[in-house]
């Protein structure tokens, strides 16, 4: 309808409500309770909260800040050749015959965010079947990265409430119900939102089926190296998929086992089944990429390019990442002895059994509430956990919080 002279012609676009859980961080940063507790959005902190600048990345800007023969002029559209192999590398593994044999091509995005993104849209346009399907639950994000491209979005059964685990067999009998050459979204490791991962033999048994369904394995990795503390043992779901021969897709982000959340550090990368499909396949990210944003930034990815490529520095980066590990299975272990130890009813060994940043408390969303209205801790409504949002001070207060909303029967 036209606008009325002195009218905004924007006038008709009705107002969107915030996204639960950044109108979540806006409630918290108002909150003047010095007890209050963000246990929500998913960024690793300090022990007291704070947020977390990893020593090796503070040391590698100051050598990027000292050297003179760095420059900010634009990137290819493809991105940083140097910072796209290692991460290739980061993520296949130094012996990868895919790489040995120039099978993969990997651009620089802008972040996982961006990975996911431009693999969607690349897909929409080359891939034949516009099917994905992705666990339920998954990261609220991933819906619309599939959306935005015009691709159709399906679930598989994945967490099971009843025992705070996997449902692997309404995994399988869902994906065998997928129709020959569907999308299936994977996490590679540390589950976003449930903290459940499949075994090692559970993920051969679904890269099995899904090899023999014809079904397309699209990898996201966010927090490689975040379950095990091992960057190669948490990378082992995506090597299981690309030992076969098998072509993937694999999203990348730099954003949690860097710290770089804010440089939007990410990579793409599409295992081929030749070289020369891998070409085309590069050609063709250019084009997808290039109406987007033509060239990706260059900070990030040059700070995450010279760790990589630095022995010593990969190894302090890999000792910083097992101590995140680390702290995150210690903050498991004490809030689960912490509630087993003031009695509060219920079965909590599910904290210690999941993996990664987040766990699936289990507390329902009136739960969750209360304990916000009552305690001042802040966390998504269907119950996950931040485990990366606790400290040693902050424990008791999380357990006295979850002990009385199950004991008054919220």
């Amino acid at each position: 309808m036209k606008p009325h002279d002195g009218d905004s012609v924007f006038a008709h676009i009705p107002h969107v409500p915030e996204v639960p859980l950044y109108a979540m961080l806006v409630a918290f940063s108002k909150d003047p309770t010095p007890l209050k507790l963000n246990l929500g959005i998913g960024v690793y902190r300090t022990e007291d909260g704070k947020p977390f600048l990893l020593n090796v990345v503070r040391r590698v800007e100051r050598l990027l800040v000292n050297d003179m023969s760095t420059f900010k002029e634009h990137l290819p559209t493809t991105g940083m050749a140097e910072f796209n192999r290692l991460s290739a590398k980061l993520i296949l593994g130094a012996d990868s015959p895919a790489i040995k044999e120039n099978r993969v091509t990997t651009v620089q995005c802008l972040s996982g965010s961006g990975s996911l993104r431009i693999g969607a849209e690349f897909l929409a346009k080359h891939y034949h079947h516009h099917t994905v399907y992705m666990s339920q639950p998954t990261y609220a994000n991933h819906p619309n990265f599939f959306n935005a491209a015009g691709l159709a979005i399906k679930t598989y059964r994945y967490y099971d409430p009843g025992t705070c685990g996997l449902d692997f067999q309404g995994m399988l009998e869902d994906l065998s119900s997928a129709p020959s050459g569907a999308i299936v979204l994977l996490q590679a490791c540390a589950h976003n939102p449930t903290g459940v991962d499949p075994t090692l033999p559970q993920w051969q048994q679904i890269r099995q089926l899904m090899r023999s369904k014809g079904l397309f394995p699209f990898f996201d990795s966010a927090y490689q190296g975040f379950v095990s503390g091992n960057l190669d043992e948490d990378a082992q779901s995506i090597r299981l998929f690309v030992a076969d021969g098998g072509e993937c897709i694999i999203a990348q982000s730099y954003s949690k086992i860097m710290g770089l959340y804010g440089e939007r550090v990410g990579a793409l990368s599409i295992v081929c089944k030749t070289a020369e499909v891998a070409s085309c396949v590069e050609s063709q990210l250019k084009l997808v990429i290039r109406p987007m944003y033509n060239n990706p930034p260059i900070h990030g990815a040059s700070i995450v390019a010279a760790i990589l490529k630095d022995r010593d520095m990969c190894n302090e980066w890999s000792i910083e990442v097992k101590a995140m590990s680390d702290r995150l299975i210690s903050m498991r272990r004490q809030l689960f002895d912490a509630l087993r130890d003031k009695g509060t009813p219920g079965d909590w060994s599910h904290i210690i059994r999941h993996v990664g940043m987040f766990t699936f408390s289990g507390l329902n969303p009136k739960q969750v509430a209360f304990m916000n209205q009552e305690y001042h801790i802040y966390m998504s409504s269907d119950g996950r956990i931040n485990m990366a949002g606790l400290g040693p001070q902050t424990v008791p207060h999380l357990a006295d919080a979850i002990h009385a909303a199950v004991t008054i029967g919220v």
